[in-house]
Formats: structure tokens, C-alpha cells, sequence
């Protein structure tokens, strides 16, 4: 009997299990890191920097110079600035500019997203910058709106507003309003700092709160429990109001009165 068992289980046997159930464990864990790894940033190919590059020549490079490197008095140089910063400025249409002025406003996109993401690739090529963020960072529905209200009243409201209805700045510059922006680009605009805007990156506000303001903004398309939204720009417009209807009322009663009177 103790001889069948030894044919049985030979005493390298544990060995060769160990070894398995290491290769098993390496195995899962490279296959989820590829999985992360791919869904970190939109997939490029040396065929999307070469389609950029010519996408570039022929609709920056009058502003921006062939190699990116800016011109003085007309445009920055765009080494460095990376993917994102390319996807919020051509996704919202504020570049190709159509003229100069204190401020790029936002327009109908001139490019298809391929197109945009081909930019993107040939601009990130140049030099280390930050990434088009994932789905799952942006994604609303993952964030706390509690928290990003805290967050963006701190950070963004004296600009935006309370509730991201936007504000006029100096010089003819201005806060848009963030109520039709699209979550990709309200996260890129954190992390890029476009125009007049400051830079938030990790060490000023996390991924984790840039979702979060992400989900309060989102919130505020979800209605009004107040009633009317009087132009959703604080107590100044709601005290007008009130002023404007109890003033009328007083007014009109004075009249009702003295004409009764008379």
C-alpha cells in the first residue's frame, strides 16, 4: 500500500502544485493589468501620430508652428501640454480659433473624434502630458454629489457660480456656463487649466473629487426643487423678484384704493 501511494503522489508533487498556482496567480494579474492599462487612456498607434501630424500642419500650424513649439505673440507652444488639454480645446470647438479675442469661445467641433483623438496622439508624442481620462473616471454615477458640492463651491464657484451657471471676469473674459459640457471635458478642464483657469491637479483636488464635482454638476440638470430657477444665479436675482411682485402689488393696491376712494 505505501509503495502504490509513493507512485501515486510523487514528492515533487507539491513543488509542481506551487509552481501552477504561482503561474495561475502571475497569469490573472497580468491580464487585469493589461484590461486597466487599456482602459487608462484611448489607444494610440504610430498611424494616429502620422494622420495628426498632417491634421496639424494643415489646421495649427499657422498659429502653433509645424513644431508645435508656438509663435510669439500669437499662440503657446503645445509641447507637453498632452492629449487632454487637445481633446477639450478641438472637442469643444474653441480651436481652430476664427479670430483673436480675450477669450476662445465654445463651438461646433470642426472635427470628427477620430480626428480629434489622431491631434491628440501627435500632440501627446512631443512631450509627456496629461492623459485623456477613462470612462470610469468621469462617470457621474460613481461620485459623491454631496462631497463635489463642498469641492466645487470651494474651488470653482466664485467663477462658475454656485451651481456652474457661469460669470463674467475681467477684460472681456469669462466663466462659462458647465451645465452642457460634457463630463470628459469638465474633468479635462480641471486638469489642464484652459485660458483663464487655474490648473487642479491630484495634489489640489483628487480623481476621486474631480468625479465628485463631476456628479454634483450633473445633479443640477436633475431640476429646480426650489420652483423657477430665475436664471439660477443666486439670491440677488430671487430678491429682485420679490421685490419687483411685492412693489407691483403695493403699487397696485395704492391705485385700487385711491380710485375707490375718489
Amino acid at each position: 500500500m505505501h509503495s502504490l501511494a509513493r507512485r501515486r503522489y510523487h514528492r515533487a508533487a507539491p513543488v509542481i502544485l506551487v509552481a501552477l498556482l504561482l503561474a495561475l496567480v502571475t497569469g490573472v494579474a497580468w491580464a487585469i493589468s493589461q484590461a486597466t492599462s487599456a482602459d487608462a487612456a484611448v489607444t494610440t498607434t504610430a498611424d494616429d501620430v502620422t494622420e495628426g501630424q498632417k491634421l496639424f500642419a494643415a489646421n495649427c500650424a499657422s498659429c502653433h508652428g509645424l513644431d508645435a513649439t508656438g509663435t510669439e505673440g500669437v499662440a503657446p507652444s503645445l509641447v507637453g501640454v498632452g492629449a487632454a488639454a487637445v481633446d477639450f480645446q478641438v472637442g469643444t470647438g474653441r480651436m481652430p480659433m476664427q479670430a483673436s479675442g480675450p477669450q476662445a469661445p465654445a463651438k461646433r467641433t470642426q472635427f470628427s473624434q477620430d480626428e480629434i483623438n489622431q491631434l491628440a496622439a501627435f500632440v501627446a508624442s512631443l512631450g509627456a502630458g496629461p492623459a485623456i481620462p477613462t470612462a470610469e473616471q468621469v462617470d457621474p454615477a460613481l461620485g459623491d454629489a454631496a462631497n463635489g458640492m463642498q469641492l466645487f463651491r470651494t474651488n470653482c464657484a466664485m467663477c462658475h457660480g454656485s451651481v456652474g451657471g457661469g460669470g463674467a471676469l475681467t477684460q472681456g473674459k469669462y466663466a462659462p456656463n458647465l451645465w452642457e459640457t460634457t463630463p470628459t471635458h469638465i474633468y479635462e478642464a480641471m486638469l489642464t487649466g484652459p485660458q483663464s483657469m487655474p490648473v487642479f491637479n491630484d495634489a489640489n483636488i483628487t480623481s476621486e473629487g474631480k468625479r465628485d464635482i463631476i456628479a454634483y454638476l450633473e445633479a443640477q440638470d436633475a431640476g429646480s426643487p426650489g420652483g423657477f430657477r430665475l436664471g439660477t444665479i443666486g439670491p440677488v436675482a430671487e430678491g429682485l423678484w420679490g421685490w419687483l411682485i411685492a412693489l407691483g402689488l403695493i403699487i397696485a393696491s395704492t391705485v385700487w384704493i385711491g380710485a375707490r376712494s375718489s
